[in-house]
């Protein structure tokens, strides 16, 4: 089984620290920052032996240099060849199974291009690392890549099991429930979860992981068909008759000035 934890760094990022149970070698994903992982293994037992990246932005990669130097650049990377990021000992090129020592599991790569063009995701079991893609009641902005492609992205991760657990990279739960309720104010299931979220905030606790299936319940960005949604856009920017796809894309137009 995948053992799986939480390393908060900067304002609201996750770095999350992977490893087998039964063993202490150790991955770490999209570590921003290399003090707050050496940090977080110093106080355990745990070996760290690769970088799993997921898309090129300094908080997801700034830490690899000063991990290496740790390690005596003896650390795996792995990460988009697409994307400019030093670093990089295992450029991914195209979705795959990637089969990491000290795991088990193999590990499929997903390409999830939106937020940024090359931005892969990582499914280990149940346990997806999607970076800036998928957040809980959220998906991230489209810095680079099309409201198409982003549509498409976010398809693929709804096709995995329901009980798959989300690891994104930021707590941005609240903010986007917020905004969630404001779009579709009659889903039942959305209104449950933002007291949920605002229980464990106030008490500062994570709201992530997710998983695929309350994503789907209550998540905006991957519920594109939803009457109410579309009502809701249709009324914020006076059109009628909306597909799918402008649905989504005026749905992050509108997320992007909330």
């Amino acid at each position: 089984m995948l053992s799986v934890n939480a390393t908060p760094a900067f304002n609201d990022n996750y770095i999350w620290l992977i490893h087998q149970q039964g063993t202490n070698k150790a991955y770490v994903v999209d570590p921003g920052c290399s003090q707050s992982v050496l940090d977080h293994i110093n106080d355990t037992d745990l070996e760290l032996v690769g970088i799993l990246i997921t898309h090129h932005h300094a908080d997801h990669t700034g830490g690899i240099a000063g991990l290496q130097q740790a390690y005596n650049q003896q650390l795996s990377v792995y990460g988009p060849q697409k994307e400019n990021i030093a670093g990089l000992t295992h450029p991914i090129e195209c979705e795959q199974a990637l089969t990491l020592p000290f795991i088990n599991s193999s590990v499929q790569v997903l390409m999830v291009p939106g937020h940024t063009l090359g931005h892969i995701a990582y499914c280990i079991d149940d346990a997806l690392f999607c970076g800036d893609t998928l957040f809980s009641g959220g998906c991230g902005r489209l810095f680079e890549g099309t409201p198409e492609q982003m549509a498409a992205s976010l398809a693929k991760l709804t096709k995995l099991n329901g009980n798959t657990k989300v690891y994104c990279a930021h707590e941005y739960t609240q903010a986007n429930i917020t905004f969630a309720v404001a779009v579709e104010p009659n889903n039942t299931a959305l209104l449950q979860y933002e007291q949920k979220v605002a229980a464990a905030r106030q008490h500062k606790i994570s709201t992530i992981p997710s998983t695929i299936a309350t994503e789907l319940a209550i998540n905006p960005f991957l519920r594109s068909s939803s009457s109410e949604i579309k009502q809701s856009i249709s009324k914020q920017f006076n059109q009628q008759n909306l597909t799918e796809l402008q649905t989504f894309t005026l749905l992050r137009e509108w997320k992007n000035h909330f």
